[in-house]
C-alpha cells in the first residue's frame, strides 16, 4: 500500500530524514517508536503534505501511485488520514459542517443531512463523546481528549485506507485510550485491508493494537524492526542501546 524509498527530509534547512525507507502492506500495522526529535512526527506530516517540511530526494508511493507532489487534500481524497497530535482549533467552522464537507468531499456528492446525521450519531455513541460537540466551533474548548476523540470520529466518517495515528496515546486518560484504542480496532476487522502506522512513546495503546511490526528510529532512519516484543523491551530499557547502531535493515 506504502512504499517510502531512500527519503530525505529537511525543515528550516536542518535535515530531519535521512534515506528512510519503509514499506506497509495492505492491512499491516506498523509502530514507529523513538525518543524525541529523531523524526517520527515529521515521517507522519511527509506522509500527509505538509508543506513546511521539504523532500530533498526520495520518494513516496501509495498504492503504486507516487504522491510526492500531490497536495494533502488529494492524498486525504486519495484515502490517507492523519489523527493528529496536536489537532487544530477552528473558531467559527462547526464540528457539523466541517465533517459534513469532508465527507463531500471525499465522495465526490453533497452528502444528504439525514445520512449525515445517522452516520454521526452512531460513531458519536460508540465514541462515547458528548453529543453536544458536533454543534461547536471544530475542536474550540475540547478537552486533550475530546479533540483526540474527535479525529477518531472523523476518520470512521471518511473511512480512509490508511491511517496515521501520531501520538494517539498523548495526553488521553487511561478511559480514553482504550475508547479510542477500541473504535479503532473495530474500524479495521470491518475493514481489513486497512493499514496503519502508528507513531508513539508509550506502548500502552499497543495492547489494544497489536502491531506487526515496530521499528526503532533514530538520526532520521530506522535502525532496528521486530515485533510486539521489540516495543516491550523498549519500554523496559529505553533507547540508550541504539545510539550507536547505523546499519539499516531490511523492513520487508
Amino acid at each position: 500500500m506504502l512504499s517510502i524509498k531512500n527519503l530525505d527530509v529537511s525543515v528550516d534547512k536542518k535535515q530531519v530524514l535521512n534515506n528512510f525507507d519503509l514499506d506497509i502492506d495492505d492491512g499491516s500495522i506498523h509502530v514507529i517508536m523513538g525518543p524525541n526529535g529523531v523524526g517520527k512526527s515529521t515521517l507522519s506530516r511527509v506522509i500527509m503534505g505538509d508543506n513546511h517540511y521539504v523532500i530533498n530526494n526520495g520518494d513516496i508511493i501509495f498504492n503504486d501511485e507516487s504522491i510526492k507532489d500531490m497536495t494533502t487534500d488529494e492524498r486525504s481524497r486519495k484515502g490517507i488520514f492523519l489523527v493528529m497530535q496536536y489537532p487544530m482549533e477552528i473558531d467559527g467552522v462547526s464540528n457539523q459542517d466541517f465533517l459534513r464537507t469532508a465527507m463531500s468531499s471525499h465522495m465526490g456528492k453533497k452528502v444528504g443531512l439525514y445520512d449525515f446525521i445517522l452516520k454521526c450519531e452512531n460513531a458519536i455513541e460508540e465514541l462515547k463523546m458528548d453529543k453536544s460537540l458536533i454543534h461547536r466551533s471544530l475542536n474550540v474548548g475540547f478537552s486533550g481528549g475530546e479533540k483526540k476523540k474527535n479525529e477518531v470520529l472523523q476518520l470512521k466518517l471518511l473511512k480512509p485506507s490508511l491511517i496515521i495515528l501520531d501520538e494517539l496515546d498523548s495526553g488521553l486518560d487511561v478511559d480514553s485510550v482504550r475508547i479510542v484504542a477500541e473504535n479503532i480496532v473495530s474500524y479495521k476487522k470491518e475493514n481489513p485491508n486497512t493499514s496503519i502506522l502508528i507513531i508513539t512513546h508509550l506502548p500502552k495503546l499497543l495492547e489494544y493494537l497489536e502491531p506487526d511490526y515496530v521499528h526503532v528510529i533514530i538520526n532520521g532512519c530506522i535502525c532496528e524492526t521486530g515485533g510486539y516484543e521489540l516495543a516491550k523491551l523498549i519500554e523496559k530499557n529505553g533507547y540508550n542501546q541504539y545510539f550507536d547502531k547505523s546499519n539499516i535493515i531490511d523492513r520487508k
